[in-house]
């Protein structure tokens, strides 16, 4: 999105965002959500009309507290569908509610939505790439196609291409080191020594060592090779 740092720098309604916050990284919960809910929103849409309606949003959807929205049943899912002030769409209203759900669950699994987002950074050693991120979106969120994917990582940093080079803002950002920096120099860094090789083990005492030949036997029976569950895609 190159082209953003010709038109967004000085703009009344761009202008703080692209200076500020496009290609930044964020670590707190709301922020990382209120990202997720604005770029599904923007879908079909243009990002101005987004950000316009920024306050709005805010305010329909409680702050962006992932507590509070995956908590709205019907009425406050109607209540969003009749507010002038957001995108009043079913499909991006019950994304939003799912995906605050789906948030409270990575707390449990990986610490919260940013150290989530941290664990996969990597894909086999090297630095996941944007087809990666995007299979990886839609098998844990609701409403995260490829464009949609690939805006939201490149706003916090996990991909490049926020800004171009001679950007002010992509200085800033580079001192800053975003996500997909840190990625390839995890990429890169040698891998670790050897292990110490372990030291033998205590040789077994010979009462230990005894065992019957009828519980040999039942022992050898018993070791035939379990059959592999059917795998499912």
């Amino acid at each position: 999105m190159s082209g953003y740092c010709d038109i967004a720098p000085g703009h009344p309604v761009h202008g703080h965002y692209h200076d500020h916050e496009y290609g930044y990284a964020r670590r707190d919960e709301a922020e990382l959500f209120e990202r997720l809910i604005l770029e599904i929103n923007q879908a079909g849409l243009s990002w101005e009309t987004i950000l316009r309606k920024r306050d709005g949003f805010r305010r329909a959807y409680g702050g962006f507290d992932v507590d509070t929205v995956a908590g709205y049943g019907e009425n406050e899912r109607l209540r969003l569908l009749d507010d002038a002030g957001i995108i009043r769409n079913r499909l991006k209203v019950d994304a939003a509610i799912h995906n605050a759900q789906v948030v409270q669950g990575l707390r449990a699994s990986h610490g919260g939505f940013a150290q989530w987002l941290d664990a996969h950074l990597l894909l086999d050693g090297r630095p996941r790439d944007k087809a990666a991120w995007i299979k990886l979106f839609k098998q844990t969120f609701r409403f995260t196609g490829g464009e949609i994917t690939n805006e939201f990582l490149m706003s916090l940093g996990y991909l490049p291409g926020a800004h171009r080079e001679d950007c002010p803002a992509y200085r800033r950002i580079e001192q800053q080191g975003p996500y997909w920096q840190q990625a390839q120099a995890q990429a890169s860094a040698p891998p670790a020594g050897p292990k110490a090789a372990p030291k033998p083990a205590a040789k077994k005492t010979a009462a230990k060592k005894a065992v019957t030949k009828k519980t040999a036997a039942k022992k050898t029976a018993s070791k035939a090779p379990a059959r592999k569950p059917r795998q499912t895609r």
